[in-house]
C-alpha cells in the first residue's frame, strides 16, 4: 500500500494484514480496519494509537514478542524486521561501551519484568534508550506496563504513517510523549494548588452585581 486512499479502498482482510507488520496483536488490525474509511493521515494514524493505547496486557504481550530486542541484529526480511532495522538504524553509530551496557540492561529488564524492553528507538540515540532503559528498570510491573503500552502505541503509529506512504520520524513521536508527561506534571501541580488554596468565603453581592 502507498496512500490513504489505497488502504481505505483495499478488501478487509488485505488491510488486516497489513496493519499486522505495525501492530501484531490480534484485535488491533481489526478495531482500525472496522473505522475506514479516514478522511486524513492524521485521523488513522490517530485511531491506531488509541487502539494500541485501548490493548490488554495479554494483547500487548503478543505485539512485544514481534520486536526484537534493542542493539540485537534484526533478521528476516518481513515488514516488521524491514520497520525494526529502519527504528534502530542509530544503532550502527553505537559505541562498544553503549552496546554493552545496552545487552546488559537488556538481561536485567527481561529478567525484572520477564518480557522484551520496548521503547520507541525512531527519534533516539543509543545513549537516550540506555538512559530510558536504567529509569524503567526501578518502575513496578504496573507502571512499566503503562510505559510499554505507551511505546507500543508511538511506534505504531510511525508504522502505520509509513504504510499510507506519509513521513515518518521519530520527532513528533518525541513531541508528544514530552507533551503527555508535562500534562502529568502540570496536573498534579495543579492539584496540589487546588489543595492547599484556602477555602474563599461566600461574600454578599452588593445591590449593583459588582462580582
Amino acid at each position: 500500500m502507498a496512500t490513504l486512499d489505497d488502504f481505505n479502498d483495499e478488501p478487509a482482510d488485505r488491510a488486516v494484514q497489513a496493519l499486522r507488520a505495525c501492530n501484531a496483536a490480534p484485535r488491533f488490525a481489526a478495531e482500525v480496519v472496522a473505522g475506514r474509511p479516514y478522511r486524513d493521515v492524521e485521523t488513522l494514524v490517530g485511531r491506531a494509537e488509541e487502539a494500541a493505547r485501548g490493548l490488554p496486557w495479554d494483547d500487548v504481550a503478543v505485539a512485544l514478542a514481534a520486536h526484537p530486542r534493542i542493539g540485537d541484529r534484526v533478521e528476516g526480511s518481513s515488514a516488521e524486521a524491514d520497520s525494526s532495522r529502519r527504528e534502530q538504524s542509530s544503532m550502527a553509530d553505537a559505541d562498544a561501551a553503549t552496546r554493552d551496557a545496552l545487552l546488559d540492561g537488556n538481561r536485567a529488564y527481561e529478567e525484572r519484568f520477564d518480557h522484551v524492553f520496548l521503547i520507541r528507538a525512531s527519534g533516539r540515540t543509543p545513549a537516550e534508550m540506555l538512559t530510558e532503559l536504567r529509569r524503567r528498570l526501578a518502575n513496578d510491573e504496573e507502571t512499566e506496563r503503562a510505559e510499554v503500552t505507551e511505546q507500543l502505541a508511538q511506534i505504531t503509529g510511525l508504522r502505520v504513517r509509513e504504510l499510507v506512504g506519509a513521513t515518518a520520524t521519530g520527532e513528533r513521536a518525541s513531541q508528544r510523549d514530552a507533551r503527555s508527561r508535562q500534562g502529568v506534571s502540570i496536573a498534579a501541580s495543579a492539584g496540589e494548588r487546588g489543595a492547599e488554596r484556602p477555602r474563599r468565603r461566600p461574600t454578599t453581592s452588593s445591590p449593583e452585581g459588582s462580582e
